[in-house]
């Protein structure tokens, strides 16, 4: 052992996997570690003879060194493989460039995803509100009323019929579990009731909110219009909504119907106001209306034939804003263009005009504010009254699209089949 440890001792080379020749550093030496060392051929510097060294590993010798001078002991052990490959810069840039290339057609493949995502939340938000509708008159025999209008929220104590100045979006609350949420203010009187009432507007749900256009949050009160809610106060922000209820294919004015002395004298619904209520009842042709009490059996072009609520039109850039006269009032509210829509009228830029030109997404600058739509690019949700939802495209037909807001047109059309 001494001669063959002497013999290590000296410098030598050691040829690698590669053939290549790796050569120790400067005054370090070779020696043996155990029992179970495996060796290796190597060879000296100077054309000694060939001796054994090292441990073998399938691709590596490995080569025991100590500190310099010192033969007898060990040192580190240093592991001798196969050259690494290194990028260069030019292709480090090709690379990123590709990677670059991929993300860029990755990303509308993404975007569609997402938007298919928020297309189908925006259909059970739809599904869920139309059974809620349709449970609601299953169990009161009728639909949930439009409300008085504008300026009046839901009142708890006042039950379901056209004695209930909240929309249809109030009633509808106990069928789509917040119950809790419906009875704020129940018992209550004066200013309390009023508080009761403030706590709701400005309580948003996210059934309300079409994902593709904004998020269930409260937004500001558009003071603009200088009109309060009479049994809640002034808000400073509201919950608002996405969905609006089918009002017909004759638009009725009675979301314009409400001030107090018109609607109740001494607690009680005046003999105008029942008058009122039935006229409108008698020239609505949809399912929610001012006062409406629509029933199943009044749909008489079938329930899978008429629109019951849908998606509403509005104006991208008044989305937060409120100054949207069809979006400026809380969701809670009666009867108005915020909670309703017609199928053969739109208003733009102040005017009532006949339809004319197709259906159309939100578009920035256009100002519709009686009209269905979304901020879907492909075409817009409607909610038909046997609980089906179905996605309509902008370009129907104004006169198909028409009948189906008609619950008693005699024209029958499967909007299944559109």
């Amino acid at each position: 052992m001494p001669a063959l440890h002497d013999e290590l001792c000296n410098p030598f080379a050691l040829r690698g996997p590669e053939g290549a020749t790796v050569l120790p550093a400067q005054g370090n030496t070779l020696g043996t570690h155990g029992k179970n060392v495996k060796l290796v051929s190597a060879q000296r510097a100077k054309d000694s003879p060939w001796i054994m060294v090292g441990p073998l590993d399938r691709d590596k010798y490995h080569v025991l060194t100590r500190s310099p001078g010192r033969c007898p002991g060990l040192g580190e052990r240093r592991a001798f493989g196969p050259k690494s490959a290194a990028f260069t810069l030019v292709e480090l840039l090709v690379v990123i460039t590709i990677i670059g290339i991929l993300i860029a057609l990755l990303l509308p493949a993404v975007q569609a995803a997402r938007e298919a995502a928020r297309r189908l939340q925006c259909q059970n938000n739809l599904k869920q509100l139309s059974l809620g509708c349709l449970t609601h008159e299953n169990l009161t025999g009728r639909f949930p009323t439009g409300g008085w209008g504008y300026a009046w929220t839901g009142d708890a104590d006042l039950g379901t019929d056209w004695s209930q100045p909240g929309g249809w979006l109030y009633n509808v609350l106990p069928y789509i579990e917040q119950q809790a949420l419906h009875d704020l203010g129940a018992g209550l009187s004066g200013s309390s009731k009023d508080a009761a009432n403030m706590k709701r507007v400005q309580t948003p749900l996210g059934a309300f909110h079409c994902p593709s256009r904004r998020a269930a949050v409260v937004y500001t009160w558009y003071t603009g219009y200088g009109t309060s809610i009479f049994n809640a106060g002034l808000p400073a922000t509201v919950a608002r909504n996405d969905y609006a209820a089918n009002g017909g294919d004759t638009y009725t004015e009675g979301h314009n119907f409400g001030s107090i002395g018109e609607v109740v004298s001494n607690g009680q619904v005046t003999t105008a106001a029942k008058s009122a209520f039935g006229s409108y009842a008698k020239s609505a042709t949809g399912i929610v209306y001012c006062g409406s009490l629509a029933r199943m059996s009044d749909i008489t072009d079938g329930a899978s034939n008429t629109y019951l609520a849908g998606e509403k039109y509005l104006d991208p850039d008044y989305y937060e804003t409120g100054v949207d006269c069809g979006d400026n009032e809380a969701a809670y509210n009666g009867d108005n263009e915020d909670v309703t829509r017609w199928t053969n009228k739109i208003w733009e830029n102040e005017t009532e005009t006949t339809v004319s030109g197709g259906l159309i997404p939100d578009t920035p600058g256009m100002y519709l504010r009686l009209l269905f739509g979304s901020a879907h690019a492909s075409g817009f949700h409607m909610a038909m009254c046997d609980g089906s939802v179905q996605q309509i495209s902008y370009k129907i037909d104004l006169n198909v699209h028409k009948n189906l807001g008609n619950r008693k047109d005699g024209v029958a059309i499967d909007a299944k089949k559109l």
